[in-house]
């Protein structure tokens, strides 16, 4: 098994530290030495200079769905020329009461190259054994739902 670690580091920078104008600005650095300016989403008084929490999200699901396919279709001899998503996130009340990300929605799109190249059927399978085998996929709640395109 592995651990995973993120730091996230505020700093307040208001006089004040109240709801409507404490700052949202922090950082998010990670142990590869990668850091980016993080914030709240809009909504909830971030501004527009950092990712929001929900934005990371989707993404880390994304990311983790490209990951997983590319490595079952390497495994199964597909040539992958490119990858693209563009994955959303819904943010509302669950079932609970209380908001959350209850859908994540992936678009992928896969340019294969090579002599070797999915049908629509094999690509269908690739992006739902990716689903199956993702690691972040797994370990949230949250719908995942994969609308691909066959070819970019």
């Amino acid at each position: 098994m592995s651990e995973h670690r993120a730091e996230i580091r505020w700093r307040r920078q208001t006089e004040d530290f109240e709801y409507d104008t404490y700052n949202r600005a922090h950082r998010w650095s990670f142990d590869s030495g990668v850091a980016f300016p993080a914030t709240a989403a809009a909504e909830f008084k971030g501004d527009s200079e950092g990712v929001d929490p929900e934005e990371g999200f989707v993404a880390a699901v994304s990311a983790c769905h490209m990951l997983t396919f590319l490595a079952i279709a390497a495994r199964k001899r597909f040539t992958v020329d490119s990858y693209e998503d563009d994955a959303v996130g819904v943010l509302e009340k669950n079932e609970e009461g209380k908001l959350a990300i209850t859908r994540v929605t992936l678009h992928p799109r896969v340019r294969f190259g090579g002599d070797k190249e999915p049908d629509p059927q094999q690509l269908e399978r690739l992006h739902h054994q990716a689903h199956e085998h993702c690691f972040i996929a797994n370990s949230v709640r949250t719908k995942v739902e994969v609308a691909a395109d066959a070819v970019a």
